[in-house]
C-alpha cells in the first residue's frame, strides 16, 4: 500500500496514544512512558489502538515514542529483549489494523529528548557540541539502530514526530538517506505559529525536507490547535501533517490539565485544516477516540 495520501485525500491519524492508555487504567508515571507497557501490557495498547480504528481512523502511530535500547536494557531486559519490543509496537498496531479491517501503521520516532525524558523534547536544547555538522553526527548514531528496527519492521512508513530541532531533523533524514524505499512524514514541535521549538521558521524544515520522494508529509503535532492553520501556511514542497493537543494546557503548579476538550470543535477545526492543505489529521496529548469520531465525521 502507498502511504503518500492520494491526490486530494485526507487521511485520519490516531489520537493520543498515552492519553487513551491513562484513561484504560494505565499508570504512565514512569521515564518509558508508554513504551513500558510493551512489555507490562501489550494487550491494553493493541486494544487502544483498536478503539481509534474503530473511532475512524486511517493510521495508527506505534507505541515506540519513547523507546529506546538504553531505556529498556536499564530496566532489566537484555539488548536482544529491547530490540524485540521495539519491533512488537508495530506487530501490536498492526494486529489492530487487522481486526480493523485496514488501515496503516507509521512506526514512531520520537525525538532524543523523549528518551532523555527530561523536557527536552519540546526544546530541541540537547547540549551537544555547538558545531551543528558534529550534532547531526551525535543524533544520527544515536538514533541509528531503533531507525533500522523500524524501518525493517514491517510498518508502512515512519512517523518522525514532535521534533524539536533543525539539526535532529537533519540528522533524520541522512537515516532515511540511508533506508531506500522506507517512507516517513516529519512532525515538528512548534513554539509559535511559524516557528519549531528550537526557534527554526517551519519553512525553513519544510525546505529541507521539500521534494524528497521518501518524505509523505511535513507539519507539526503536539502543539496548540490555535497555531496550526498558521504552520499549515509555512509547509511548501509535502503535503501538510497535523495532529495538536486538545487545547487544553497543562498546569505544573497543581499538576493538572487547565481549560476544556471540546471533540466537536476540534473536529471543526479539522475541516478547515483540510481546506488549508493538511492532507493528514489527527490528535496529540488529551485527544480521544471520540476527537477522532469528530474528525472522521467532519472530514466525510
Amino acid at each position: 500500500m502507498n502511504p503518500a495520501p492520494e491526490e486530494g485525500r485526507t487521511l485520519v491519524v490516531d489520537g493520543g496514544l498515552a492519553t487513551r492508555l491513562e484513561d484504560l487504567g494505565c499508570d504512565l508515571g514512569d521515564e518509558l512512558w508508554s513504551a513500558r507497557l510493551l512489555r507490562d501490557a501489550p494487550d491494553t495498547i493493541r486494544r487502544a489502538h483498536r478503539d481509534f480504528f474503530d473511532a475512524g481512523a486511517d493510521v495508527a502511530i506505534t507505541a515506540s515514542y519513547q523507546a529506546s535500547i538504553a531505556g529498556f536494557t536499564a530496566r532489566g531486559p537484555t539488548r536482544r529483549e529491547a530490540r524485540a519490543l521495539i519491533t512488537r509496537s508495530v506487530d501490536l498496531a498492526a494486529q489492530a489494523r487487522d481486526a480493523a479491517g485496514g488501515g496503516l501503521v507509521a512506526a514512531s520516532v520520537g525525538p532524543y529528548g523523549a528518551a532523555r525524558a527530561d523536557g527536552s523534547e519540546y526544546t530541541g536544547d540537547y547540549g551537544l557540541d555547538p558545531d551543528p555538522d558534529i550534532a547531526v553526527d551525535t543524533l544520527a548514531d544515536w538514533h541509528r539502530e531503533r531507525w533500522h528496527l523500524l524501518a525493517d519492521s514491517g510498518a508502512d512508513l515512519l512517523a518522525c514526530e514532535t521534533l524539536p530541532s533543525y539539526t535532529e531533523a537533519r540528522a533524520l533524514a541522512r537515516l532515511l538517506a540511508e533506508t531506500p524505499g522506507v517512507r516517513a512524514w516529519f512532525s515538528f514541535s512548534c513554539a509559535d505559529a511559524a516557528h519549531i521549538s528550537d526557534g527554526t521558521p517551519l519553512a525553513r524544515c519544510a525546505e529541507l525536507l521539500a521534494d524528497r520522494e521518501q518524505v509523505v508529509a511535513v507539519g507539526a503535532n503536539c502543539t496548540a490547535p490555535d497555531r496550526i492553520d498558521g504552520l499549515i501556511a509555512r509547509v511548501r514542497g509535502a503535503p501538510a501533517v497535523v495532529y495538536p493537543d486538545s487545547g487544553e494546557t497543562w498546569d505544573a503548579a497543581s499538576g493538572t490539565w487547565a481549560g476544556t476538550r471540546d471533540p466537536e470543535a476540534f473536529g471543526a477545526a479539522a475541516r478547515r485544516w483540510r481546506q488549508a492543505g493538511a492532507r493528514l489529521i489527527g490528535g496529540c496529548c488529551r485527544t480521544t477516540p471520540d476527537h477522532i469520531r469528530r474528525i472522521r465525521d467532519h472530514l466525510d
